[in-house]
């Protein structure tokens, strides 16, 4: 139990980010966090060390993240009060979103891992390491792919990545 304790403390933050890059609500990335590393526990048998702790426990999350989705999608529609932040005129809420919504848009039309790279980085805070451990490539890798998106969006590059 030790060693779990251990993992959780060296890859507990990379899963945390990941997750809020993911759901964007700190509430439901603890949460979910949480709930990966029960999951962990209850499936250390199955680790079979063909990857790195961190991208086995990153492949929990994603996994429980779209199970929640699935369960949210199976629910009536209906909308929580986000009542974390302060509260703005409606033209600043509608003038943020619109902007907030075509960078999201933009982002979305990347081609993946392109996206999942932005993501990781601008809203969960990973570095560059982090970001290549979690796809399961290198810094490098994830440095270029994150600057080739960047050009991309800015509109100063065309081409496939």
């Amino acid at each position: 139990m030790e060693e779990m304790e251990e993992i959780y403390r060296e890859h507990a933050k990379t899963v945390y980010k990941f997750l809020l890059s993911q759901c964007h609500r700190e509430s439901l990335a603890e949460e979910l966090t949480q709930e990966t590393f029960y999951q962990a526990v209850r499936s250390i048998d199955r680790f079979d060390g063909s990857c790195k702790v961190s991208v086995w426990l990153c492949q929990i999350a994603k996994h429980l993240w779209y199970q929640y989705l699935q369960k949210k999608k199976r629910e009536a529609p209906g909308h929580e009060a986000d009542l974390d932040g302060p509260i703005s005129s409606a033209e600043e809420v509608l003038l943020s979103r619109e902007g907030h919504l075509e960078l999201l848009k933009q982002i979305h039309s990347l081609p993946e891992p392109a996206r999942e790279v932005v993501y990781l980085r601008a809203f969960g805070g990973l570095g560059f390491r982090e970001i290549g451990d979690v796809l399961g490539k290198t810094e490098t890798w994830a440095r270029v792919t994150f600057y080739r998106s960047k050009e991309r969006l800015k509109g100063g590059w065309d081409h496939e990545s």
